[in-house]
């Protein structure tokens, strides 16, 4: 791991808390997070223009799960920051993707989890504001910082057994696996501009 890399899955940990502890300025998208993660890698227009891409893909391929009531969508940010992780470990793009996605979902399984005990947490911290007021702020510090450091780990493991398992695992890849991988990767915005088009003709009638 590169201090590029760690730094890319520093910042993916705390732009995912856009998304329920802080900021909640949208950051947390794909279209937005893949450009503001690729400030953290090599700064090349090479790899602006991937980055660019991955937000758009990520975002065009999740675009029809909304987080309403008790659905947790895949996360944009874990898609786009561990496709540009293995991607800069020297992997080809539409094979990180692919496992950008499968990380996507594995950690919204994984906040489910998290969120269950973090609520328990959470009553324990409350109780003791209702006692001691002046422990608010250091009630909401621990939640984010909680929230952040767990966020981290999951990126960073995910990301970097994928990447050493995947670099052994390359060489014995026929060149057939590649070219079907290319092909889905390339299938990724139409997928999710036909997933679009029927929400379109809904809210125009």
């Amino acid at each position: 791991m590169t201090p590029e890399i760690f730094a890319l899955c520093v910042s993916a940990a705390l732009l995912e808390l856009d998304t329920t502890y802080a900021f909640q300025l949208t950051l947390s998208r794909g279209i937005i997070a893949g450009p503001l993660l690729s400030l953290w890698s090599c700064i090349t227009r090479r790899s602006q223009k991937i980055s660019i891409q991955v937000g758009v893909f990520t975002e065009l391929l999740f675009s029809d799960v909304n987080p309403l009531g008790g659905i947790l969508p895949p996360s944009a940010v874990v898609c786009s920051a561990v496709t540009l992780a293995l991607h800069a470990m020297g992997i080809e793009l539409y094979f990180a993707f692919f496992f950008g996605v499968v990380g996507a979902i594995a950690f919204s399984m994984a906040e489910k989890f998290m969120r269950k005990n973090r609520f328990k947490w959470l009553i324990f911290w409350e109780r003791r504001v209702m006692q001691q007021p002046g422990q608010i702020n250091h009630a909401i510090l621990s939640a984010i910082a909680n929230a952040f450091l767990s966020t981290f780990i999951l990126i960073f493991l995910f990301a970097w057994l994928c990447g050493k398992g995947f670099v052994w695992l390359l060489p014995f890849i026929p060149a057939q696996a590649h070219f079907a991988c290319r092909f889905a990767y390339m299938a990724v915005p139409w997928i999710g501009l036909a997933t679009l088009v029927p929400a379109f003709r809904l809210k125009t009638r």
